[in-house]
This record gives C-alpha cells, structure tokens and sequence, in this order.
C-alpha cells in the first residue's frame, strides 16, 4: 500500500493503526518543517515546533473533519503552534548566510543573499498574523482558498490580511516606519 488517502490513514490511525500516523507524518514532516521556519527563523525551533504539531495531531485526530483537506487541518495546526511560538518569545535572527554550492557568481550571490536575509528580517518584524500569510502564500505557494483554510477565515479575510502585511513588509524594508 504505497499511497493511500489521508483520510483513509485517519481512519486506519483512529482504530489503533500507528503506521498509518507514521505514514502521514512522513508526508508532511517536511512542509509542517519548511512553515515553521518560515515562521520563526531558527531551525531547532522549528524542530521542536513540527514535533509539537504532530503530537498535538495525533491527540486530536478525532477533530479531524474530513469534508476539508488533512493538509490544512496539519498547517492550521503548525501556523498556530509558529504563532504561539513567537508570542512567547521573541527570536533572534540568525545570520547564516554561508554559501558554497558552486551557484551564481559571488557578487550574484552576496546581493541575493542579501535581499534574503533583509526579507526575513523584515517579516521576522511584522506580526505573527501578517507573517503567517505571507509565509503560506509567497513561500509555500498556498492559494487564498487554502490559506483561508487553514487561518478558518473567509478569503476576502485573507486577502486583505495579505494586503495589509505587504504594506508592513514594504515599510519595514523601506524603513519608513513601524511595521
């Protein structure tokens, strides 16, 4: 049995079927991973936050209502887990830049290095809310429909959430203000 449904594998999982939470947390162990760092910028935090959401998916397994998508309910659960994160403490930006993967040329690199680390720095300064949007929509590629599944709030919500955190983001870059 190589691919199976998720909500086959919440079944299963509901009636004692540990493998089949393994299988899904090995589908989604990467993307709950890649949110979370977006999120909060420090990969052992976003370890211990990917183990949090999980744990915390499989306590409530039996909320999962399956009309909507498991991959939402998963980002749903690891964007409030991030969120919670950072209301407890605020992180420091780490500044590891080192590449060496024999890539564009070194001055190619340097600048897009540097507008990387200036962009998470810049979204490491708006809120969580606002960062949470621009995290599903600009680097996992959510649609606004997807986003507002996993945020439970209408698309029109969303939008405007992800107008309002660009503007953030532009005078946080700019540096023309409070984000």
């Amino acid at each position: 049995m190589t691919t199976t449904d998720d909500g086959d594998l919440v079944l299963r999982c509901l009636e004692g079927d540990r493998w089949a939470f393994g299988v899904l947390v090995e589908r989604y162990q990467m993307p709950v991973y890649n949110a979370a760092l977006r999120m909060v910028h420090r990969p052992d935090d976003a370890a211990d936050i990917t183990q949090s959401v999980f744990l915390k998916a499989y306590e409530n397994l039996d909320r999962y209502d399956s009309k909507f998508k498991f991959f939402s309910w998963i980002y749903r659960i690891a964007i409030h887990e991030s969120i919670n994160f950072v209301r407890r403490r605020r992180p420091t930006v780490a500044l590891d830049e080192s590449r060496g993967d024999g890539g564009p040329l070194p001055d190619v690199a340097a600048e897009r290095s540097e507008i990387a680390h200036r962009v998470q720095e810049a979204l490491m300064r708006v809120s969580p809310e606002h960062r949470a949007v621009v995290v599903l929509r600009h680097f996992l590629g959510c649609s606004y429909r997807e986003i507002a599944e996993v945020l439970e709030l209408p698309e029109k919500t969303v939008k405007s959430r992800l107008f309002d955190a660009r503007q953030a983001l532009k005078r946080v870059l700019l540096g023309t203000g409070a984000p």
